[in-house]
C-alpha cells in the first residue's frame, strides 16, 4: 500500500514540473481533438494558440447542418496562425444533419443546450459544447436565417420574426457579479455589423443587431432559452453572438459575411491572425484507399472499378481530395445513412462507393463481383469505367435486388417496399445525374429531386396520385437527367 502511495506521489511530483514546460510548448501551435472518433457524430476540435497570450474566442459552425455557409467559414480558420490570442474552432458540429443537408437528425442540437432528458448523440456532442464555451472569452455561433431581419414589420420577408442579416444576441447587456465588469453586448455587434456593412453594396441586405431579450417576459424568442448562445451568457457568463446571414444569398456571399463577422471579433478581443484568404474550390475525389478482406489496402482511382468475390468484406480507410476536411463515403444500398468510413461491410452484390466532402457529392468508385475467379485468388483487379453510356437502373423490392433496363416497365403491388439504389452507367459518373420518382418528395426538407436511397413504401400515403399516368394512381415513372436533358427513364405499374 506504501509502495502504491509513494508511487503515486512521485508521478503526481513528476506532472507538476512538467506543467510549466506544457504550456510554454502549447503558446504558438496548434492541437486537433477527435471526440468520438468513428461514429457518425464524429466530433473535431482545433485549438490555435498563438505566440503571445491574450483572450480566446469560440468559434462554431454546422450546428444545423443545413447552413453551409457557417461551416465553410468556420473551416478556414481552422488553418490559422496567430501571434496573439487563441481560437477553438469547430467547423462541423453535427456532421450527421451536414450530410443530410437538413436542419436535424434525431433533435434541433441548438434547442439542447438547456438540460432535457434524451439521450442521443445531439446530447453527447452539446455536452463537448458546452466545456469549450466555458473555456472562451467569447462565443460565435455561424447560422444562415430565414428572410431578413428588420425591427418593425415590412412584409413577410422581412419583420422581427426573421434572423437573416443579423447579429442576435439575448440581451443588449451581459450582467456579471461586478457590475464593472458588465459587457455592453449590443455596442459590441455593432463594431462588427459597421465592419460587415462595409462590404455589402445593397442596404437591403445590410446587418442589424437583433436583440432577443431571451429572458424578458415579452420575448418572442423564449425558444432561445435551449440555445447554445444563450447558455454562453447565462451560465458561463461570457459576451455569445449568433451570426445569421440570409440563406437566399449565394453561398461564397454568406460564406465572406460569417468571414467578415469573425475577423471583426477577432479584432475586438485583441486576437491577431493571418487571415487567409477565400477560395470555394469545387470539391473533387482523387482516390480513395480500400482493403478487403483485412489485406493490404489499394489506391483506387475516381471512376475506377475494383473487381472483389461476392462476400469479401471492404473497408474504406482513407480518401484523397482536394480538401481535407468534411469527408465522407456510402457504400450505396449498406452501411448507415451517414458515413460508411473504417466500417467493414460485406458486398454480396455490385455496388457504388460514393465520395462526399460535406453534402457535395465529389467522386465515387465502383465494387464488381467477379464470378470467373476463385475466391481463394488473392489478386485484386482494377479497371476503368466502361465506355457505354446505356444506363440500368438498381433497385430494391421487398428487399430482394433487381436490375432493370433503361425505359422498361416494373411491376409492383400495392404495399411494396421499393428503393432506387442506384443508377449503372459508364464514364459519367452515376453522382452527377438526378434520377426523381415523380410524385414522390424523398427529402421533405430539401427537396432536390433526388430520390435514390429512400424508402418508397406504397401501403402508406406517400405517392401523390396527381403526378402519375392518367392521374389514378396507377401508374407512375421515374425520370434521370443529366445536366437537366432527360437520358432515361422507367415506369412503375402498381398492381391493387
Amino acid at each position: 500500500m506504501k509502495k502504491t502511495l509513494y508511487i503515486k506521489a512521485a508521478v503526481f511530483l513528476l506532472l507538476s514540473l512538467l506543467l510549466p514546460v506544457c504550456s510554454q510548448v502549447l503558446a504558438g501551435q496548434k492541437t486537433h481533438t477527435v471526440f468520438f472518433e468513428g461514429e457518425d457524430n464524429e466530433l473535431h476540435v482545433y485549438r490555435i494558440n498563438g505566440s503571445k497570450p491574450g483572450k480566446t474566442l469560440l468559434i462554431v459552425g454546422g450546428i444545423q447542418g443545413d447552413e453551409p455557409g457557417g461551416f465553410l467559414a468556420a473551416d478556414f480558420y481552422a488553418d490559422f496562425l496567430l501571434e496573439k490570442g487563441n481560437l477553438i474552432v469547430v467547423p462541423r458540429a453535427n456532421f450527421p444533419s451536414i450530410l443530410k443537408k437538413e436542419r436535424q437528425i434525431n433533435q434541433d442540437m441548438n434547442r439542447k443546450f438547456l438540460d432535457d432528458d434524451i439521450s442521443n448523440y445531439e446530447a453527447r456532442v452539446v455536452n463537448v459544447l458546452k466545456k469549450l464555451i466555458c473555456e472562451s472569452d467569447c462565443f460565435i455561433n455561424l447560422h444562415e436565417g430565414s428572410g431578413i431581419y428588420s425591427n418593425k414589420w415590412e412584409s413577410e420577408y422581412k419583420s422581427p420574426q426573421r434572423f437573416g442579416q443579423s447579429i442576435i444576441a439575448d440581451d443588449s447587456f451581459l450582467k456579471k457579479q461586478d457590475p464593472k465588469e458588465n459587457v455592453n453586448l449590443k455596442e459590441m455587434a455593432q463594431k462588427v455589423i459597421e465592419k460587415i456593412n462595409r462590404h455589402i453594396k445593397d442596404k437591403e441586405y445590410f446587418f442589424h443587431f437583433n436583440n432577443h431579450k431571451t429572458d424578458h417576459p415579452d420575448s418572442i424568442h423564449k425558444e432561445q432559452l435551449k440555445s447554445a448562445t444563450y447558455y454562453a451568457h447565462n451560465v458561463c457568463k461570457i459576451p455569445a453572438f449568433g451570426i445569421e446571414s440570409a440563406k437566399s444569398l449565394p453561398l461564397e456571399q454568406k460564406v465572406r459575411q460569417h468571414i467578415y463577422a469573425i475577423n471583426a471579433f477577432m479584432e475586438i478581443l485583441g486576437i491577431i491572425p493571418q487571415t487567409p484568404g477565400i477560395d470555394l474550390k469545387k470539391p473533387e475525389m482523387q482516390y480513395m484507399i480500400i482493403s478487403v478482406n483485412n489485406s493490404i489496402p489499394v489506391v483506387v482511382g475516381k471512376m475506377q472499378h475494383l473487381k472483389i468475390h461476392r462476400g469479401d468484406i471492404v473497408e474504406i480507410l482513407d480518401i484523397v481530395a482536394n480538401y481535407e476536411r468534411g469527408l465522407s463515403v456510402d457504400v450505396i444500398g449498406l452501411g448507415n445513412q451517414f458515413n460508411d468510413m473504417k466500417k467493414k461491410l460485406i458486398i454480396n452484390e455490385p455496388t457504388r462507393i460514393v465520395a462526399k466532402k460535406d453534402f457535395y457529392k465529389c467522386g465515387s468508385v465502383f465494387l464488381d463481383i467477379d464470378t470467373k475467379s476463385l475466391k481463394q485468388e488473392p489478386q485484386l483487379t482494377l479497371s476503368e469505367s466502361g465506355d457505354t453510356l446505356i444506363l440500368r437502373y438498381k433497385l430494391k423490392i421487398n428487399g430482394n435486388l433487381k436490375i432493370v433496363d433503361n425505359y422498361s416497365h416494373v411491376n409492383i403491388r400495392k404495399g411494396d417496399k421499393f428503393v432506387i439504389e442506384d443508377i449503372l452507367a459508364g464514364k459519367v459518373d452515376p453522382s452527377k445525374y438526378i434520377v426523381n420518382f415523380k410524385g414522390f418528395v424523398g427529402n421533405l426538407h430539401n427537396n432536390g429531386g433526388e430520390d435514390r436511397g429512400y424508402l418508397i413504401d406504397t401501403s402508406k400515403d406517400v405517392l401523390m396520385e396527381r403526378y402519375s399516368l392518367g392521374k389514378k394512381g396507377r401508374h407512375y415513372y421515374v425520370l434521370t437527367t443529366l445536366n437537366g436533358k432527360e437520358v432515361g427513364k422507367i415506369f412503375i405499374d402498381i398492381q391493387l
